[in-house]
């Protein structure tokens, strides 16, 4: 997870709002990635996992933006991309050839608990009491996010004892 250019103790309502957002735009899309290869891998169960964590992740970023426009309008963005790497997004090597749904779910979770430990170490530095507000909103929010994806892994069968490692092919000599 990186960041840069955030200063939390400045940090505005609309700016924090923004970040947010950003954050479930890199995440909707990491997941759309991920989707993609599963199907290219033909695991069409981890795909649909993670077209279900798309449209978490646009819900999300709607129900943000609304709230953004209902209190700043059209304001232009003063923080951009660039400034969040990896926030709640899944790690790029969490996506394997023939990942099982578990495995997805696993990955998933994991980038929530990672969200939640953003949110939850920037809430000390923050000043502004709306903004810390916000923060510890979208820190509790992801303990949610924690417990669906923790409640849909439950209704799974265990994963059998053959790994998705056993059917990547190993590096061949030119």
């Amino acid at each position: 997870m990186a960041i840069r250019g955030i200063d939390f103790t400045t940090l505005s309502l609309k700016d924090a709002l923004d970040l947010a957002i950003l954050v479930e735009e890199e995440a909707q899309e990491r997941y759309e990635e991920f989707a993609a290869q599963m199907d290219q891998h033909r695991t069409p169960d981890a795909a649909k996992f993670f077209r279900y964590m798309v449209e978490n992740e646009a819900k999300h970023g709607r129900e943000l933006s609304s709230r953004r426009v209902q209190l700043f309008g059209d304001a232009p963005r003063s923080v951009s991309r660039t400034m969040i790497y990896d926030i709640e997004a899944p790690d790029y090597d969490a996506a394997r050839a023939f990942m099982s749904p578990r495995r997805a779910m696993e990955a998933a979770l994991a980038s929530e608990v990672k969200a939640h430990g953003f949110f939850e170490a920037a809430l000390p530095a923050i000043k502004d009491a709306e903004v810390h507000a916000l923060f510890a909103e979208l820190r509790d929010e992801e303990v949610l996010h924690q417990n669906l994806v923790k409640g849909e892994l439950a209704k799974l069968p265990p994963d059998s004892a053959v790994s998705d490692e056993d059917f990547v092919d190993e590096p061949a000599p030119q």
